[in-house]
């Protein structure tokens, strides 16, 4: 069983460290795609670059919860670990609407009852 525990809890860096590449990744590739833009006598969006970048953090965020996840589940978790958990996905949650927001200009659940009117009417 110790195995195990520490498979899953080697899962979990992974799953951590990936999190933090995504997020690192998608600000270099947002970068890129900022400058290359006014290189190429493209119009250069700082719009643009703020979406590109609130895609790589939302992802990222995501990978981080579910390996913070994982991680309380290796360990024995006590009511301690538990609601720091509940706390730290609190916060990503809350960060990942705020980002969604900012990126779509609404709120995730305000995307479906659009396409919901649309299909009706349709």
């Amino acid at each position: 069983m110790e195995n195990i525990s520490l498979y899953i809890e080697y899962a979990a860096k992974f799953i951590e460290v990936t999190g933090v590449v995504v997020i690192l990744l998608g600000t270099i590739v947002a970068l890129i795609k900022y400058i290359l833009a006014k290189q190429s006598k493209g119009v250069r969006s700082y719009k643009l670059l703020r979406q590109e970048l609130g895609k790589a953090i939302l992802l990222g965020l995501e990978i981080l919860v579910a390996a913070d996840i994982i991680a309380t589940v290796v360990t024995k978790p006590t009511l301690d670990e538990v609601i720091s958990l509940g706390i730290i996905v609190l916060i990503r949650t809350f960060l990942s609407l705020s980002i969604e927001l900012e990126i779509e200009g609404r709120f995730p659940w305000q995307r479906k009852e659009k396409e919901n009117r649309l299909d009706q009417e349709a």
